[in-house]
């Protein structure tokens, strides 16, 4: 019985830190089904974002460094976004007056929401690094894996030896998370791919429901390659990497400014 208590409290904490993913969920069935005035289904879905970016701060259920961190995810996503739109890789088919090179600003918040749920269930879990990998590794090893999103187009994918890099560096890594007070642990190898399973469940809803249109789902709706699972994998781990390595920056910062004060 303490067994379910505990997977109930888990499940509510996971509920919790996916709210800004869920507010999205809903404003791009609400919007597919209804028919909202004066401006397109974009725009309105990019007033939606920014709207509940806006309630979540003044809350408190965000805090300001984790609104920053949001942002920088936006403009990641955005660049990406507007990249893989004009390589034809997929499609924003409908008007909007809010897009850029065909893309419309709400998509960069697809990306938001993945680091909102990151920085929302490092808090509410009270995550942990164990045996993290050392800075000079980590940077590099994330910037090469979002370049790949890009140098694919014009030179080889690389994709599978850089999840070969990332299973050699993280091997020895772990993740602890306290749930009830009882703390537990994880490979960080696994929850990398747990997450990107779980979004590219999530990018099925999302494509259903209008959210973007790849080549194949055209003419009607069909599911989203398998395939794109380890881009979401290896997009988990570029996001996981930029808010740990945050994290850990903001520690140093504030471990130096408790030492000068003593």
């Amino acid at each position: 019985m303490s067994g379910l208590k505990q997977l109930v409290r888990f499940g509510w904490e996971q509920a919790l830190s996916c709210l800004f993913p869920v507010v999205i969920f809903a404003s791009l069935a609400l919007t597919q089904m209804v028919t909202l005035p004066f401006l397109p289904r974009y725009d309105w879905l990019l007033i939606i974002c920014l709207l509940m970016q806006w309630i979540m701060v003044r809350s408190g259920l965000e805090t300001r460094d984790e609104l920053k961190v949001i942002t920088v995810f936006h403009l990641i996503g955005l660049a990406l976004e507007i990249f893989k739109v004009n390589m034809g890789s997929w499609t924003y088919p409908e008007e909007g007056y809010l897009k850029v090179f065909g893309v419309p600003l709400y998509s960069g918040f697809m990306y938001a929401s993945v680091a909102s749920y990151l920085c929302q269930a490092w808090r509410r879990l009270d995550i942990k690094l164990v045996n993290w990998p050392p800075f000079l590794v980590v940077v590099p090893l994330a910037t090469a894996i979002y370049l790949n999103f890009f140098t694919h187009h014009f030179w080889i994918d690389v994709r599978w030896w850089l999840a070969a890099l990332v299973m050699i560096v993280f091997w020895r890594a772990w993740v602890t998370y306290e749930v009830g007070g009882i703390k537990y642990r994880m490979p960080l190898v696994f929850s990398f791919i747990l997450i990107g399973f779980f979004i590219w469940i999530a990018e099925n809803i999302v494509t259903l429901f209008g959210a973007w249109e790849y080549p194949n789902q055209t003419d009607a709706w069909s599911l989203v390659h398998l395939g794109k699972v380890s881009s979401w994998v290896l997009l988990v781990i570029v996001s996981f990497l930029i808010v740990a390595t945050l994290k850990q920056v903001k520690e140093k910062t504030q471990q130096g400014i408790s030492t000068e004060h003593y």
